[in-house]
């Protein structure tokens, strides 16, 4: 034990944790400006957000020791096990919990609520390293990502549909990440840009307005075929033709059923905070109420920021789940311009370190859970700034390491004291 807890601190990047205690230190104190009220004597009172927060901060680090003082075959081992286990706690979740705004992802545990969704990133992301990180496993097909995806959709599936939780959900498409990392074809990311474009012209000028688009680009595409195989016929491929037609075929299809999908798929409140950020509709006080409080709060802010605690939308309460989802609108309240560029740039750096980790593994397992990591860091950092600025759908999802509450704080420490485990381990077995 003692020779192993010598190796890991002698190997663990402590660049990371120190990025990480910055993190966390600044997000105790946007927790406590975002909770802080007037009859408030002690910021330590575990009676208030910002005393519990200290909790989850604590409970955390001590999470974050004990892997790293687990065996790192034990943590590679464990990978289908864990998989399977949470994939039985996400089924009798929406049984045992209690609905809440429409969502039935919370478990009532004593005087705790923990979502199980927020660690079901992890295990996925384990599941999905320990497949594709077999010996002789290439990415040559879509054949072959067939498994992950099933792997990548088990989970999302449950989550979207029973315990209706879209935002948590969503957040497994940061996997795809790893797949073009891996060597999927960009085609398939350019496929979902693709896809995005359309649905949000759909909705915005008309499925016609849409599938007149996409029948000028494939005539467009169709010329440009001609005109090569008049310059050079041993280029041309019928093929070609056929596919580009195929395609457009497909993409009118998807265009007419956008506005079916959007109004039988989506729910309404989802359907509104669409809308609000696309311009189609304006509802200032209904779905458009947070994000307009929220940009108030953070042009409030203007370059220097009003001041620690000082933050007045924050005190009279306009902008709702301030200390969880919108955390990041009272750094820009109480910390302007200057710190809300700060935090980005330490989210930056944290990102890069991640990637040069993931890049240094000398085995796949490792490599591959590195980029499901920064994948998932990356959708949560995107998703949940861009949601407060105003420039995409409220979906509900924390800011890692910032936003208030132990199962996210609890669920990202676990990931990334994981791949600082792996990462130690990768010195060891060189000894």
């Amino acid at each position: 034990m003692a020779s192993r807890q010598n190796s890991v601190f002698r190997y663990v990047d402590w660049t990371t944790i120190g990025l990480l205690l910055i993190l966390l230190l600044f997000g105790w104190m946007n927790v406590l400006g975002a909770s802080w009220s007037f009859d408030q004597t002690n910021w330590f009172d575990f009676t208030y957000r910002s005393g519990k927060q200290l909790v989850w901060i604590g409970t955390a680090l001590l999470i974050g020791f004990v892997i790293l003082m687990t065996d790192w075959k034990l943590l590679q081992a464990s990978a289908w096990i864990l998989y399977g286990v949470m994939l039985l706690i996400l089924l009798a979740t929406p049984v045992l919990a209690h609905d809440i705004k429409g969502s039935l992802s919370w478990i009532t545990l004593g005087p705790v609520s923990i979502q199980p969704a927020e660690f079901s990133k992890y295990t996925t992301a384990m599941a999905l390293a320990a497949y594709m990180g077999r010996y002789g496993y290439k990415v040559r097909s879509w054949r072959d990502l067939l498994v992950p995806f099933v792997l990548m959709g088990a989970p999302m599936a449950i989550i979207m549909v029973l315990q209706k939780e879209t935002g948590s959900a969503l957040v497994y498409a940061s996997f795809v990440l790893m797949f073009y990392r891996k060597g999927m074809t960009g085609n398939i990311l350019l496929a979902g840009v693709a896809a995005v474009f359309l649905f949000v012209l759909a909705l915005k000028a008309g499925a016609t307005a849409a599938i007149i688009t996409v029948l000028a680009i494939t005539l467009l595409v169709i010329a440009y075929l001609f005109y090569i195989r008049w310059k050079d016929s041993r280029r041309f491929r019928w093929s070609h033709i056929w596919i580009t037609l195929l395609l457009s075929a497909i993409s009118c299809g998807f265009c007419a059923g956008c506005d079916w999908a959007f109004n039988h798929v989506l729910q309404d409140h989802q359907q509104r905070r669409i809308a609000v950020v696309l311009g189609i509709m304006d509802d200032p006080q209904g779905a458009g109420y947070n994000v307009n409080q929220s940009k108030i709060a953070i042009g409030s802010g203007a370059f220097l920021g009003k001041g620690f605690l000082k933050g007045t939308q924050t005190k009279m309460n306009f902008v709702p789940e301030q200390a969880t989802d919108f955390i990041f609108c009272t750094v820009g309240e109480e910390w302007g311009f200057v710190g809300s560029t700060a935090v980005l740039i330490v989210y930056l750096i944290l990102i890069l370190r991640l990637i040069t980790i993931a890049e240094r593994q000398r085995d796949e397992f490792s490599m591959i859970y590195g980029y499901c990591v920064v994948g998932i860091f990356i959708f949560h950092l995107t998703i949940n700034v861009g949601m407060v600025l105003g420039l995409m759908p409220v979906i509900g999802i924390p800011l890692p390491f910032l936003s208030y509450g132990g199962s996210s704080l609890w669920g990202f420490s676990i990931l990334l004291f994981t791949l600082l485990r792996l990462d130690a381990a990768r010195v060891e077995q060189l000894r």
